[in-house]
């Protein structure tokens, strides 16, 4: 019995041993947190980094805000309205001068063929162009004219012209020609003349 109660008591003497060593050991590990927690804390609250701007952000910045509003809905509707009104406009402006146009043609009274006025006109103009191809027929034959004296001048060009004769050929080829217009000419002239008598105008339109 005596021994039961030693025993007992020498457990009892050792739950207070085991609880202080407990203690101690959760005191020893409660700086290792604390610790943790701190550095955790501190690198929450560091402060940011500060962005460093280049010239190229600068740049960017500026031509993004110099990009011209979209317009509304309402802008955007009141520009295609006036652009409307204006082709409307134009329209109305290009009609008018085709209507005007068209007045004053009609107004304008077709000249007769058959009228003193359009028989002088073109007798006149039949007129010029025989005077203008006698002119170029007077010319060819005296460029002929100087060719053959040339010719007969030279003895050596004498001798080749009788060979060949080809640049006096080409002259006569170019007055022969030349005659064969002028004749037409006049044909016409006649014609015309024999026209002016038949529509009972006077002969004397045709000078």
């Amino acid at each position: 019995m005596k021994a039961a109660v030693i025993v007992a008591g020498l457990c009892l003497a050792g739950v207070p041993s085991y609880a202080q060593q407990q203690s101690s050991s959760q005191q020893a590990g409660d700086p290792v947190a604390d610790a943790a927690r701190k550095a955790r804390e501190e690198k929450k609250n560091a402060q940011k980094p500060k962005k460093v701007f280049t010239d190229d952000d600068v740049k960017h910045s500026g031509t993004a805000g110099q990009e011209k509003p979209a317009e509304t809905g309402a802008g955007a509707a009141a520009g295609a309205t006036n652009e409307g009104q204006g082709a409307t406009g134009r329209t109305a402006t290009d009609t008018q001068k085709a209507e005007s146009t068209a007045k004053k043609d009609e107004s304008t009274p077709l000249e007769d063929p058959n009228s003193e006025k359009a028989w002088r006109k073109r007798f006149s103009e039949q007129h010029a162009k025989i005077v203008r191809a006698e002119k170029e027929l007077n010319v060819l034959q005296r460029e002929l004219e100087k060719t053959q004296v040339q010719y007969y001048a030279d003895p050596q060009k004498a001798m080749n012209e009788q060979n060949n004769r080809t640049e006096v050929n080409e002259k006569r080829a170019k007055i022969a020609d030349k005659k064969k217009e002028l004749d037409q000419l006049r044909q016409e002239l006649d014609d015309m003349e024999s026209e002016l008598r038949k529509s009972g105008g006077d002969p004397g339109w045709a000078q």
